[in-house]
C-alpha cells in the first residue's frame, strides 16, 4: 500500500491509509518458528491463568513436555506485552516524563453507558508472525467503540483507536487504563486532558484494573483468533474487524441478559435521551 517512491511522503500516506507511520517504519526483529509456538501456548495459558508469573507458565509448560527456562518465558512475555494479574503495591514507576493517575472507579457503581470507557493492547498470534491489538471499550454495555491493530506497541495506534471513539460516541465520564507506557504518555492522556474526561490508571498489574476488557480478549481469542491462522496483517485485520462487528451486533452476553451490545448501549441511550 506504501509507495516509498510516491512524491507524497511516507507520514502523509499513511495518513491517508489510515495506518499508523510505526506500522510502515518498523522492521520486525526475526522470531524463530519455536518462539512463535511458545508464545501461543503462553497466550492461552494466560488466559486460563492470569495471576501465573514466569515462574508458574515455565513451570505449567514443562508439565506438557515443553522445557524452557523462566528467564526466556519472562523475556517472551515482555514481547507479548502480558504479565500476572493479581493485588499488589503500587511499586512501578512510570516512563520519564508520564505521569500516573489515580485509580477512580474504587466503590463506584457504572450503570449507564458512556459512564466508563476502559482501553487495553493484546497480543495477536498469526501463522508466521503475531501482531497486537488495541480496543476501546464501553465499561457497562460491553460494547467495543472502537479498535486498531498494530505490528508495534507504541502509543500512535492507541491514540487513533481513542479519537476514533471520541469522535463517533462523544466522551465518557471516567476513562480506565493501566499504567503501560502507551496509556501514560503525553500523546495518549493529553487527549483526554484536552476533551476534560477524568483518567484513571491503577497499580500496574492489578487484577481489578481492565477486568471487562480482559473478558473481551477471552471472547476475541477462544472465538475468531485461536480459530483462524492469519498469513498477513491485513488479513488479521479484516478478519477480526468482522468479529468485533458481530461481538457488537449479533453476539448476546450473559450479563446484558441476552442483549448485544449495540442493543444495550444505543438502546439505554435513546430510552434517556426521550426521558
Amino acid at each position: 500500500m506504501i509507495d516509498r517512491d510516491h512524491d507524497l511522503s511516507i507520514a502523509r500516506q499513511a495518513k491517508a491509509l489510515g495506518v499508523a507511520r510505526s506500522s510502515v517504519y518498523y522492521r520486525p526483529r526475526p522470531v524463530s518458528a519455536e518462539d512463535l509456538e511458545l508464545m501461543r501456548r503462553l497466550d492461552a495459558l494466560h488466559l486460563e491463568h492470569p495471576f501465573a508469573g514466569a515462574r508458574m507458565l515455565r513451570d505449567l509448560l514443562r508439565r506438557e513436555g515443553v522445557a524452557v527456562g523462566r528467564r526466556h518465558v519472562a523475556t517472551l512475555m515482555k514481547r507479548m506485552g502480558i504479565e500476572a494479574l493479581y493485588r499488589r503495591p503500587n511499586t512501578s514507576k512510570p516512563a520519564p516524563g508520564h505521569k500516573v493517575y489515580p485509580y477512580l472507579l474504587r466503590g463506584v457503581k457504572i450503570e449507564r453507558p458512556n459512564q466508563v470507557w476502559a482501553t487495553d493492547i493484546s497480543y495477536i498470534p498469526m501463522r508466521r508472525g503475531f501482531v497486537y491489538l488495541a480496543a476501546v471499550v464501553d465499561v457497562f454495555t460491553r460494547r467495543v467503540l472502537s479498535h486498531r491493530v498494530s505490528i508495534t506497541m507504541e502509543a500512535e495506534f492507541c491514540v487513533e483507536a481513542l479519537k476514533e471513539a471520541l469522535a463517533k460516541y462523544g466522551k465518557p465520564e471516567i476513562f480506565n487504563t493501566d499504567q503501560g507506557s502507551q496509556f501514560t504518555s503525553l500523546d495518549f492522556t493529553g487527549v483526554l486532558l484536552d476533551a476534560k474526561i477524568s483518567i484513571s490508571m491503577d497499580g500496574k498489574g492489578a487484577w481489578r484494573d481492565n477486568v471487562f476488557v480482559e473478558r473481551l480478549w477471552r471472547s476475541v481469542k477462544y472465538e475468531e483468533v485461536y480459530l483462524k491462522a492469519y498469513d498477513s496483517m491485513s488479513e488479521a485485520r479484516a478478519s477480526i474487524g468482522r468479529y468485533l462487528a458481530f461481538y457488537n451486533e449479533g453476539r448476546p452476553h450473559t450479563a446484558l441478559d441476552g442483549r448485544t451490545p449495540d442493543e444495550a448501549y444505543f438502546g439505554i441511550k435513546e430510552t434517556a435521551m426521550a426521558a
